[in-house]
């Protein structure tokens, strides 16, 4: 920080927002783009990267107004990204470090990782990208279709193991304790560094202006640690002069932070046995970035709020049938925001950010069962299934009249 704090906030801005757009090596990434504040002394040909970042941030103006009375909401869509989720951020830095090691001739065998989809996918790409070979630990029968295929496509050696997340993470840090596998979880801080720059991303979408709020889905935990770190950087560099206040969203069934904070930071933290939840990227009982979602939350005046199965599928559907295509994580996200919304917490002009962490592709089965109504004890109150009709003019013109032009006049 200090080396940093040579140049003023204004130096720093400029120098940002002279990256965005361009080609160069390897600054059209939204990460690199932040190099020096991500990993200052790497050199650009150790560089992994798929220009991954610059991702959307979207005005979701149709579901602010009529579902929450918000005039302004936003949603970043950090699973715009190469392999579909915020995931890739964190994963372009800690490959490109392991790349480095290897050509420096350190003896690294391969990476690994524990995941419940997303980390594989991102860790798989990347490392497929440099040759590198990668090995993920899966909880068996825990995870999407589409997030199993996405390794497997890219050549990891993927161990499907009878445990939960937790289980898989306990194992993967005995392994690398013991073979030269560099361990890819959020653990590593090389990865909450590349992650940190999607806030720094959302200041610079809003041309440096802070957001009141900002919303992001919590498991592991380490992504509200890197949000707050991207925005606390750019406040002690001089780029902004306060910082927004944070909300951890947790899935009910997965929900230790926010058992913790109901019950006052000061008690000792509790791991849980997490559920089944939609939302199967945060099904963490025992999350490795506690100490640092702790400290970050505190600081920021946080706040962690809850989802439960039904209040997040319903969330996302809504946010769905307002043209966006969420994951279920980001409708804990939308479902805390409802929550804080009804109860006074976040006024109707207070300028909100929800983190969005995955693109909705991954998760078509949770929103086929929810449209078919096949979710055991939910109502699915926004569902909208197929209508089944004769291939007969008549029949379609009277189905359009009961079930479409009814509903406009």
């Amino acid at each position: 920080m200090e080396a940093l704090k040579k140049f003023d906030g204004q130096y720093w801005k400029n120098l940002f927002d002279s990256r965005v757009g361009k080609t160069t090596w390897p600054y059209g990434s939204g990460v690199w783009s932040k190099k020096e504040w991500v990993l200052p002394e790497i050199d650009s040909d150790h560089i992994v990267s798929a220009f991954e970042g610059n991702s959307n941030l979207f005005w979701a103006e149709r579901y602010g107004k009529t579902v929450l009375g918000m005039n302004d909401l936003w949603v970043k869509h950090c699973g715009i990204s190469h392999t579909g989720s915020f995931k890739d951020l964190g994963m372009t830095v800690l490959v490109s470090q392991v790349n480095r090691l290897r050509k420096l001739g350190k003896p690294v065998v391969g990476v690994g990782c524990a995941s419940t989809g997303d980390t594989s996918a991102a860790l798989s790409a990347y490392c497929a990208a440099a040759g590198i070979p990668a090995i993920v630990f899966l909880p068996a029968n825990r995870i999407s279709m589409a997030q199993l295929v996405q390794p497997i496509a890219n050549g990891a050696k993927v161990i499907s193991l009878d445990t939960d997340f937790d289980g898989c993470m306990q194992l993967i840090r005995e392994v690398t304790a013991e073979l030269p596998i560099y361990l890819a979880n959020s653990l590593n801080s090389l990865r909450l560094e590349g992650q940190k720059t999607a806030a720094i991303e959302i200041l610079q979408q809003f041309d440096w202006e802070v957001p009141d709020w900002v919303i992001v889905p919590g498991g592991n935990l380490g992504n509200i640690y890197a949000f707050y770190k991207g925005f606390q950087m750019c406040k002690e560099l001089g780029l902004v002069d306060r910082i927004p206040r944070m909300v951890c969203a947790q899935a009910q069934n997965a929900n230790p932070l926010y058992l913790h904070y109901k019950a006052g930071w000061d008690t000792e933290f509790k791991p849980v046995t997490a559920g089944t939840t939609f939302a199967s990227a945060i099904q963490i009982g025992d999350p490795v970035s506690i100490d640092r979602a702790i400290f970050a939350l505190k600081n920021c005046d946080g706040i962690v709020e809850e989802a439960s199965e039904e209040e997040l599928m319903d969330a996302m559907s809504q946010a769905d049938l307002t043209g966006m295509f969420i994951c279920p994580h980001t409708g804990v996200a939308l479902a805390a925001l409802i929550k804080l919304r009804n109860s006074g917490v976040i006024q109707p002009n207070d300028r909100t950010v929800v983190v969005s962490t995955a693109h909705g592709l991954k998760f078509t089965q949770s929103k086929i069962d929810y449209h078919s109504n096949a979710i055991p004890d939910m109502a699915s109150r926004f569902a909208n299934p197929p209508i089944e009709v004769k291939a007969d003019f008549g029949a379609v013109m009277d189905v359009l009249q009961k079930r479409v032009l009814s509903e406009y006049q």
